[in-house]
C-alpha cells in the first residue's frame, strides 16, 4: 500500500506541487500554476479545465496522472 506523505493542509499542498513538477518532467502536463495565499493555495493546470483546483483536487488529479504512467 502506498501511504501519502502529508499530515496537514500545508504538507498536502506541497505534495500536490511536487506531483505537478513530476507530471511536467514526465511530459504529462505542459505547465501548472500555484497561487499562494496566506490561508490557502490555488492550483491551475492550463489547457485542461482552466478551473481553480484546491490542494486536495490537485493532489488527486496529479497523483492519478503520475500513477497512470508508472
Amino acid at each position: 500500500m502506498n501511504y501519502a506523505e502529508f499530515i496537514d493542509e500545508v504538507s498536502l499542498a506541497e505534495q500536490a506541487e511536487n506531483l505537478g513538477r513530476m507530471a511536467m518532467m514526465m511530459g504529462l502536463i505542459p505547465s501548472f500554476v500555484v497561487r499562494h495565499f496566506p490561508d490557502s493555495w490555488e492550483f491551475y493546470i492550463p489547457d485542461e479545465t482552466g478551473n481553480r483546483l484546491t490542494p486536495e483536487e490537485a493532489y488527486l488529479h496529479l497523483n492519478r496522472l503520475v500513477d497512470s504512467q508508472n
